[in-house]
Order: C-alpha cells, then structure tokens, then sequence
C-alpha cells in the first residue's frame, strides 16, 4: 500500500549547477572556463561557498578551508560572494517553480522539491515540466539546473546529482528496485563518511547488501536512522513536500580521526566547525539565538551544552567565541574527545542579506 501511495506522485528535485560560482561565470565572462571559488579568502580563515567545475576538477570542495583550496588550486580566483545577487536569482528560480505548483519546498537558495502530480498547466508528465523548467532558467537567467525525477523524495535528489551539470534523469517505479540495490551506501543521502565506513567494514557495500539485514538488526547497528535506512533501500519515502517546512536547527559536526585531548586543538577544531554552521545560516538567511555545543568522549559517552543569547546571531565569531567558552565550562575527567558539533535553533524571522555587517565576518 506504501509503494502504491508512493507511485501516485510525481517529485521534481531541482539542483542549481555550481550555483553561486555559475553566477559569478554568468556575471563576468573574464571567468568563463576558469576555476572559480566563491567563499573566503586564501589568507583567512573562511571556506568555500561553492567552486565552479573547473575548479572541482583540482579537488576544490564546498565547506573547505579556502587556505587548503588555494594549495589544490594555485590559480583559483578567489571571489567574495554576493548574497543579494544570489537571493534575486533565487527568488526568480522560484517564479519558474510557481507556475507549474505551488508545492515547493526549498531546501536552500539553489535546491527545491516539487511535486507535480497535479500542475497547473495540466501537462500531466513530471519530465516534461522538468525539461521545461529547465529551459527557463537556461533562457531567462542564463544558468543550468539538474534534475531528478520520480516517485518519490529521496530517489529524485538522488537522480538529480546522476548526471550533473545540465542533466535530467529519471527513475521511474519499476526501476526503483534495481537502482537501490545498486546504489553504494556512500551515495545514500543521509549517510556520512563515518556510517559509510562503519558499513564497509562489515561488508556492507551496495544497497544489496543493506537489504539482506533484518529492520531490528539495521536498528540495532545503526541506531534510529536504520530504521530509514531499512525503508528507503527498498524505495519507499512517504516524505510529503512541503511548502511551508520550517527550519528548526542548523548545525555540523565532526568525528576526528583520533581522539582530541589538547584545548587548543580542540578550539580550532570548533573554527572549523563554527564556519561550516556560518556558511549554512547565511545560505538559509537564518540567524539562530540558541547556540548548541555537542561532545562525544573516546567512551561515546554524549553530552551537550547550550547558551541563550539575547539576540539572533549568524556570526562566524559569536559562534566560535560561544562554543568555545561552553567547551571551556565542562568537566572532561580528562576524557578523550571524539566529537565535536556546533548547532544554532530558536530562530527568529527570515533575514534579509541586504546591508547585514555580520555577514561579512564569515568571509573576513
């Protein structure tokens, strides 16, 4: 009944190519087919935003420090990004969504879920619309989208990085079995690196071989998410789009290679991490008052920690200073640390980019 009710939808998920990046390319042609990165300068401490292809091509990454971009990329152009110009773009993205649903969930300034099973325009066909909206963009803002199409959410985000820049796929119900299974577990959205290789050590390679586990013994490996896990490898996602998500948190988190004891390791471990969180509040436009300290010891025993500001904040400094001084605050027993996460909650109203100071810290 599951897949049933999964087969009458039509999802559309829509990924701008190297976003930011392809608007600098688009806005300058002096960059076109040149490796640019949007994000901090070399000599700071800022990261990446995006990287146009050429520059991926020399292992430049989003949420990369822009010091070790410049190492992979000597002759990278370093641009400063401009959020209001991206937001305009977006917004304009958005108009093209409009006029075939009203279903769109946005995901960040360059992604977003459609569904389609009823449009406006009364096409009727999912890739037909996504051809369409493909074209709009490509004509009326002279950049490329990628698209995913199926049934359903998680297999359509994943369609939609198959054939990326400038691609259309489509994964319909039949297929679904077959591509799960093929599908390596690293490319499953929602594992990281550390679950991928947790299921590679116990031989746990392909969708394949996630299937031949019970659902208590996914659970019992993988804790709560198995239970996902268990479904969406048998390709059911009964995850609605929805147009008025609200963002609850934002956050990242890192499991170090060893396990940490120094304070000033662990502090600029928390740098890195902090400009990982600023980067995503200022993609969202979102600024958090609550700022969240998680720890998790050699012994996995987890902890977290949270100060209440008195004001919304997305600032690169605020963020670290804060994280640090509630790192400071907690008694390790002279425990080893593993992991360490930054997570911002308790937001206040979108922002608007325009004029805001502290959006410069995070690239300064």
């Amino acid at each position: 009944m599951e897949q049933e009710a999964n087969k009458k939808r039509k999802i559309i998920h829509i990924d701008m190519d190297a976003f930011y990046a392809s608007v600098e390319q688009r806005d300058h042609p002096e960059y076109r087919g040149k490796p640019v990165i949007v994000g901090g300068s070399p000599n700071s401490r800022g990261v990446v935003a995006t990287a146009s292809y050429e520059a991926r091509k020399f292992g430049v990454r989003s949420a990369m420090s822009s010091r070790r971009a410049v190492q992979l990329c000597p002759d990278g152009i370093f641009v400063y990004p401009r959020f209001d110009v991206y937001k305009d773009v977006s917004r304009h993205i958005r108009e093209i969504f409009s006029r075939y649903t009203d279903l769109i969930e946005p995901l960040s300034l360059d992604e977003a879920y459609l569904d389609v099973s009823v449009d406006k325009q009364g096409i009727g066909s999912a890739i037909e619309i996504a051809r369409l909206i493909k074209q709009a963009i490509k004509d009326e803002l002279r950049l490329t989208a990628s698209a995913g199409v199926s049934i359903n959410k998680f297999v359509a985000k994943i369609a939609s990085d198959m054939n990326k820049p400038d691609g259309l796929t489509f994964i319909g119900p039949s297929q679904i079995t077959g591509f799960m299974e093929q599908l390596p577990v690293e490319k499953f959205h929602g594992v990281g690196k550390v679950t991928a290789e947790k299921m590679k050590k116990m031989g746990l390679h392909t969708g394949a071989d996630l299937k031949r586990l019970s659902e208590n013994e996914i659970k019992q490996y993988f804790g709560k998410p198995g239970a996902f896990y268990y479904r969406i490898v048998r390709g059911i996602d009964e995850r609605e789009v929805q147009p008025h998500r609200e963002t609850k948190s934002a956050g990242a988190e890192d499991t170090f290679p060893v396990d940490l004891t120094e304070i000033e390791t662990l502090n600029k471990e928390l740098e890195r991490i902090g400009a990982l969180v600023a980067t995503r509040l200022k993609r969202h436009n979102l600024k958090g008052r609550t700022i969240t300290l998680k720890i998790k010891y050699s012994d996995f025993k987890q902890i977290t920690r949270n100060q209440s500001l008195p004001f919304a904040t997305d600032d690169l400094e605020v963020i670290v200073k804060t994280a640090q001084q509630l790192l400071a605050a907690v008694d390790h027993e002279e425990k080893a640390i593993r992991l360490l996460g930054i997570s911002l909650s308790n937001f206040g109203e979108v922002i608007a980019i325009h004029g805001n100071s502290t959006q410069l810290s995070l690239f300064d």
